[in-house]
């Protein structure tokens, strides 16, 4: 199979199926694997904007980009399952298929997808990835930032408890709309995202949730990262990055981090800002360099 877009469900659980769409650029090429964001709470596969993809793809990389269980129906430890079998699936069926090089794959994604990114950079299932590329992602989900009510979303409009479960609920589900974004507001106003969507409580349960923390998992064999992140980031703090490129460095691994000033969150969404077709430039050049 070659040219266009193809979606395959890579895995079904009971009735749900989910889903990767692969865009095809030619055989044995690189493959880059996508993860969307949506604070594992809402996003798809279908996040990732044409234009980003076009983009790899001329630089001679296929793209996958993958759907996984969303939270509060999905708990991190399934939702990271769900990676490990795309990921998985990537290596053989998908490989197969489009005479994919299992072993020339890089893995990113923005904001939530960038942290799925960093958590499979740190090897889930045993297979480390030739590269990262992290779009305002985030290492440590355990830091006050995310365990504590959010002062920024404080400023906004109060949502109930009734509102923010009304949004939630019932099956699990591998694609969510903006309007469970509701819920998100609700987690980020009272301090309680870590215990909705991993279903461990940050300070009792700190063991358990240690392996889905990304800068607690860094070894001197984790894969070269690339970080970038705006400075004016009012959802993911710009220090994550920070403090991801800090601790990989210490551990001697090829990182960088490409400070956008004055950004915000999904800064990568404005294709046509000079400043973002420069860190465009350098998100591929890294890849070409690394995979």
């Amino acid at each position: 199979m070659s040219g266009g877009k193809h979606t395959h469900v890579y895995k079904t659980v009971n009735d749900c199926r989910i889903q990767a769409d692969v865009s095809h650029s030619s055989h044995n090429a690189a493959t880059l694997v996508y993860f969307h964001g949506g604070a594992l709470i809402s996003g798809s596969r279908t996040m990732l904007p044409d234009e980003q993809i076009d983009l790899y793809m001329q630089a001679g990389f296929n793209v996958v980009s993958v759907d996984y269980r969303l939270a509060p129906e999905t708990k991190l430890p399934i939702i990271a399952e769900d990676i490990r079998d795309a990921i998985r699936w990537v290596r053989t069926e998908a490989a197969d298929l489009y005479r994919f090089d299992p072993d020339r794959i890089a893995f990113a994604g923005g904001s939530a997808g960038g942290y799925l990114a960093l958590l499979a950079g740190t090897g889930i299932d045993g297979y480390r990835p030739k590269a990262v590329v992290s779009f305002y992602g985030y290492g440590d989900i355990l830091g006050d930032w995310y365990t504590q009510p959010s002062e920024f979303y404080c400023r906004m409009p109060l949502i109930s408890q009734n509102r923010a479960y009304g949004c939630v609920g019932g099956a699990e589900r591998s694609e969510g709309s903006r309007d469970r974004r509701d819920f998100y507001w609700y987690c980020r106003q009272n301090g309680v995202w870590v215990q909705e969507v991993t279903g461990y409580d940050p300070v009792k349960d700190r063991l358990q949730l240690l392996p889905y923390n990304p800068i607690d998992q860094i070894s001197s064999d984790y894969p070269p990262t690339l970080l970038l992140h705006g400075t004016d980031d009012t959802d993911v703090p710009y220090e994550q990055s920070l403090m991801m490129h800090e601790q990989l460095h210490k551990a001697g691994v090829d990182s960088k981090l490409i400070t956008m000033d004055g950004a915000g969150h999904d800064f990568d969404k404005n294709e046509t800002d000079p400043s973002v077709k420069q860190a465009f430039a350098s998100v591929v050049r890294f890849l070409q360099e690394h995979v």
